[in-house]
């Protein structure tokens, strides 16, 4: 089903360094523009986009597997569940069991760290609130972080490239080189 994209995927980690950041999710994940982003927010860390039309917690794992596993990241930004929005409705129980199996096979193949991002409201119809809701207590009890991206909040991106800049401007690479935190990303990637 999804074989021209795994391909393509797998030719473009030969290219790439182990040890980045990569997102994982769905149709509205692949035209996140990372190399702009990556600019105008002065972010260091490397990157990679290996979002796939329809993922879907059923199929994830073995699409992780082709196309995520092989760059060994050091952080997945997972956005799961809005191809999901009907299953759920149906068997909210199986969802929470795929999507926590999936959750324990990344740990278990790279070790990983994970950061769940919730499913806008736009995109998962009338169940997004319950999604989300499930979507927090699996990030709970399975330690990851949890980004929450469906109520929009006041943060203007403009500021903080206007911040980003005069940092560098002053001589600064990373403040500190220390990790952007997981959620800032989250922001700058999914609310942009």
């Amino acid at each position: 089903m999804y074989e021209d994209e795994i391909k393509k995927y797998t030719q473009l980690n030969e290219l790439a360094k182990s040890g980045g950041i990569v997102i994982f999710g769905g149709k509205n994940d692949k035209s996140i523009p990372l190399c702009e982003l990556r600019q105008a927010f002065s972010i260091g860390e490397t990157l990679y986009n290996r979002s796939i039309d329809g993922l879907s917690v059923t199929n994830a794992a073995d699409v992780y597997d082709a196309c995520v596993a092989p760059i060994c990241p050091e952080t997945v930004i997972l956005h799961i569940g809005e191809a999901d929005a009907d299953s759920f409705e149906t068997a909210p129980a199986e969802f929470d069991i795929k999507y926590s199996e999936l959750i324990r096979h990344i740990k278990a193949v790279n070790g990983c760290r994970i950061a769940v991002v919730s499913v806008k409201n736009s995109d998962a119809g009338a169940n997004a609130d319950r999604i989300n809701e499930h979507l927090r207590h699996i990030a709970e009890t399975e330690r990851c972080e949890f980004c929450d991206i469906s109520v929009r909040r006041l943060w203007n991106p403009k500021n903080t490239e206007t911040l980003m800049s005069f940092i560098n401007d002053i001589g600064f690479e990373r403040p500190l080189k220390i990790k952007r935190p997981v959620y800032d990303l989250v922001k700058i990637f999914y609310c942009c």
